[in-house]
Formats: structure tokens, sequence, C-alpha cells
């Protein structure tokens, strides 16, 4: 993972964090166990980073909820 797709990627965990008033280490370790960083987040970096954070928000709490899991 380059330095750009990380900063992303913590960028969005604090994002998902404060919106569900939850602890930046709760929402990594849903992330990871549904594979979300690996699978969506580092892969689509060149198309998410250019959206809105609300947007993909949305999108990672859908992709988790997809397997099985809830933020």
């Amino acid at each position: 993972m380059q330095k750009e797709q990380t900063e992303f990627v913590i960028y969005i965990i604090n994002e998902i964090a404060n919106k569900k008033h939850k602890m930046s280490s709760q929402i990594y370790k849903v992330l990871q166990k549904t594979n979300c960083i690996n699978e969506y987040l580092v892969p689509m970096y060149d198309v998410l980073h250019t959206l809105s954070s609300e947007t993909v928000v949305n999108d990672v709490c859908e992709f988790v909820k997809n397997r099985g899991e809830n933020l």
C-alpha cells in the first residue's frame, strides 16, 4: 500500500468512526474482518479518493453490510 492509500484508509476509518460514534479501532477491526481495506478501499483508491467522504463512508458501510457485518 502506498503512502497516499494508507492516509486515505486512515481518513475513511476516522470518518466512519465519527459518523457511527465508535472508536477508530473498532471500525478498523470490522474493515479487516470483511477485507474491505484490501478488496475495496486500496484497489479502488484512484476512483474513491475523488468522491465525497460521505459517499465513500456510505459505500464502505454497504460493503460491510453485504459481508454480514455492521459498523
